[in-house]
């Protein structure tokens, strides 16, 4: 055995681990974990140098992984306007107006969050209104969702875009009655602003996550997926070699730039315990916010609605398959009933094309990312086909209004997490941020009452047969990341071997009432057997 650097003992440690699912110790070396048991059994391996720490009887588990995470959005959305849910579009404008009075003029006003359905009227807002406040600065804020973004004429003057302009492939440019431009952009239609957005260098990127990091250690995450672009991994990088990267990442690869990792020969896994690639990913559709997800059936109240396909079946069963053959998984985002229909069809040709080369289910760990609707003869096919779920439980309570709406008696199966479980389907658990706020037990509390902190929408939570239990929300925060990320072997579980990566915390929460579980807080997270928030 390797020096022990410290024991923990005295504690209410659940390891995860089902062959000892509950001890008092662990014994740490050389950033893992050493052996794991009873208090004299692991203060017996100590020695001389050895840290000896009591843990008072605290609750501990393995650091939780967000295997659903916008990195470098999240990190500078820390920096932007923040329009999070502002419960109205005056409020919105106030604080871009408040931005505008200390930024110089020409340069970029940038925000994310708001949602147009929490207000009032639901009305989309307008670009003149952004001009209102924001004359003299070009301005961009996006939806909740990601999926729509608000612009003003400044914006659209330096994009070129006016009335006269063809809505892109897989996008649209809102209209008002007249054909003129609202200042609504949609999927991909959003990139045609984007691109003119002056581009924050690497170092500048790493400099936000390096701050941003600190918050996530803070709530309880040790390691993420991240489903931004290359500038993100640049940064990830720059962090690395700096020695300041305090999380574990898998880093997914965006479909437009796999062709350049397997020129040069890359393969998933490729990295190291702190950095490495993860699956391929792609856009199938848009999301309920914008109502851009793609549906069997048009939206409640909109019968020429049927969302927006971003990629068609044929291109992308010809991505999935061809990454595959090459070393990567594929990661395909899905929230409509028709998206998740057509990824698992792609799927299901995928694993045909697999098993003719002799790759075991095991070695391309494909996974369909939200899977918010499920169209119910496709209910068992994400088991069927060994497709992990990596959702959200947190759009359960944060969207129901909205699905109640647009999806109307379809919402009983939305969202359901608890019978893929019951189906034998893996499931990883993320945040979507800066979607949602990245805060491990806001989405714990959501799988386990399918409510809002609040308590709404009533003391049984929304389709409540939907619930989970509090060992399933655990396990999709530390088993269901770790073997999404084919880390199986050294991640999600606090036994021999295992990086020691933990956290403490606050409450013992298995004897919380379930509706006070968002109120857990992190008193300290350890990582690689170092305490990096804290100490508690």
């Amino acid at each position: 055995m390797s020096f022990v650097d410290r024991v923990l003992y005295n504690g209410n440690i659940f390891t995860q681990d089902e062959r000892q699912v509950h001890v008092t110790a662990l014994a740490i070396g050389d950033g893992r974990i050493l052996a794991t048991g009873a208090d004299e059994e692991m203060l017996a391996l100590a020695g001389a140098g050895t840290k000896r720490e009591n843990l008072e009887g605290r609750d501990v588990l393995p650091g939780l992984t967000d295997a659903h995470i916008h990195w470098q959005h999240t990190a500078l959305s820390l920096r932007s306007v923040n329009v999070y849910e502002v419960p109205s579009r005056e409020e919105a404008l106030r604080r871009v107006a408040e931005r505008a009075a200390v930024t110089t003029a020409g340069e970029w006003l940038l925000g994310d969050g708001w949602r147009q359905d929490v207000w009032e009227d639901r009305a989309f807002p307008t670009a003149a209104e952004l001009d209102a406040v924001a004359p003299v600065h070009p301005a961009l804020l996006t939806d909740k969702s990601g999926h729509a973004a608000w612009v003003n004429s400044a914006a659209l003057r330096i994009a070129g875009l006016d009335a006269s302009s063809e809505d892109p492939p897989g996008g649209s440019l809102q209209r008002d009655e007249n054909g003129a431009l609202t200042g609504v952009l949609f999927e991909t239609a959003i990139e045609l602003v984007e691109r003119h957005i002056p581009i924050l260098s690497d170092e500048d990127i790493a400099d936000a996550m390096f701050a941003a990091q600190q918050k996530a250690l803070a709530v309880g995450l040790t390691g993420i997926h991240c489903f931004d672009g290359p500038p993100s991994l640049r940064a990830l990088q720059i962090l690395r070699e700096r020695g300041q990267l305090s999380l574990r990442v898998c880093k997914m690869v965006k479909t437009e730039f796999i062709a350049g990792a397997l020129e040069v020969g890359l393969r998933q896994g490729f990295g190291d315990d702190w950095l490495w690639l993860g699956a391929q990913k792609i856009f199938a559709d848009g999301a309920l916010g914008p109502r851009t997800a793609y549906m069997m059936e048009a939206y409640e109240g909109e019968p020429d609605n049927f969302g927006i396909r971003i990629m068609d079946a044929e291109e992308m069963a010809e991505k999935v398959i061809r990454a595959s053959a090459a070393g990567f998984a594929s990661a395909i985002h899905a929230i409509g009933d028709r998206a998740v229909h057509e990824v698992l069809n792609v799927f299901e040709a995928a694993r045909k094309e697999e098993a003719a080369a002799g790759i075991p289910r095991e070695g391309r760990r494909h996974r369909i990312e939200h899977l918010s609707l499920v169209h119910p003869p496709d209910i068992p096919r994400v088991a069927e086909i060994g497709v992990i779920a990596s959702v959200q439980p947190i759009f359960a309570p944060s969207d129901y209004p909205l699905a109640d709406r647009y999806w109307g008696e379809r919402s009983q199966y939305a969202y359901d997490t608890r019978t893929q479980l019951d189906l034998g389907a893996r499931v990883a658990y993320g945040t979507d941020s800066p979607v949602e706020p990245m805060e491990p037990f806001i989405n714990i509390h959501a799988a386990v009452t399918r409510q809002r902190v609040d308590g709404s929408p009533g003391p049984e939570g929304w389709y409540p047969a939907a619930k989970l239990t509090l060992a399933e929300a655990i396990a999709g925060y530390t088993q269901g990341p770790a073997y999404a990320a084919g880390k199986e072997h050294c991640q999600g579980q606090l036994r021999a071997g295992y990086h020691a990566d933990l956290i403490v915390l606050d409450r013992a929460i298995h004897a919380l009432p379930p509706a006070e579980l968002h109120k857990t807080q992190i008193l300290a997270t350890m990582l690689g057997g170092e305490w990096c928030h804290g100490p508690f």
